[in-house]
């Protein structure tokens, strides 16, 4: 669904400086839904952050609505960029591991503050949003995707048990990454994250097939 809903021509495609434009819109907005909740994130606030007129959000953005949707997708691509280097490896134990060490790593580095932005913004929405939802539970079957794609390879090959399945194992183990960076944010420190991403690795690594 497209969030430009007010352009003039919405078949006609963005300029440079028009793309620019709304990612710095989106931006702004995103910072400030994370940093303030999406209820008290106005759009004044969204057009003083980046620096732009109330026309030209309106010109991109038919409503706050539509602005929201396109936070929810650039948080997605934000959170799935990230580790995006990893994903390629998750048909190995080692990669797999590799990748729990990064979310970690990076958890530290932030000092387990913010949690998980896609998981924030679904916590806001769920209940009163159905559109919301929809669009960070799409959010989230992408993320869960990338996981399963390693594990399927594994299974493929052989590697897991033949009732190993590949679905319920990156459910499980976007669920357990979920809960620990929700713990991990509440608490102030990394070991819920790693408890939980370790437990799930630990299941994974005994329902492999020896060779």
């Amino acid at each position: 669904m497209t969030t430009d809903a007010r352009q003039k021509d919405p078949a006609k495609p963005l300029t440079p400086k028009g793309r620019a434009t709304r990612r710095r819109i989106v931006a702004a907005a995103a910072q400030l839904m994370y940093e303030r909740g999406v209820t008290e994130a106005t759009l004044e606030d969204v057009r003083a952050a980046a620096g732009v007129s109330g026309s030209q959000i309106y010109h991109y953005f038919a409503d706050k609505q539509a602005l929201l949707l396109a936070v929810i997708e650039f948080q997605t691509e934000a959170v799935l960029e990230l580790q995006e280097p990893h994903f390629s490896r998750l048909d190995t134990m080692a990669g797999l591991r590799g990748w729990r060490d990064a979310l970690v790593e990076y958890q530290r580095r932030l000092q387990c503050r913010g949690g998980c932005p896609i998981g924030a913004l679904g916590g806001e929405v769920a209940e009163t949003n159905p559109e919301a939802r929809l669009a960070v539970a799409s959010g989230f079957l992408r993320w869960e995707s990338a996981i399963r794609e390693g594990l399927t390879a594994m299974h493929e090959r052989g590697e897991l048990a033949a009732d190993a399945d590949p679905d319920d194992l990156a459910l499980a183990t976007l669920a357990a990454l979920q809960g620990g960076l929700l713990l991990t944010q509440i608490q102030r420190e990394v070991r819920p994250l790693e408890v939980a991403l370790d437990t799930m690795l630990d299941h994974i690594a005994r329902v492999r097939v020896s060779r």
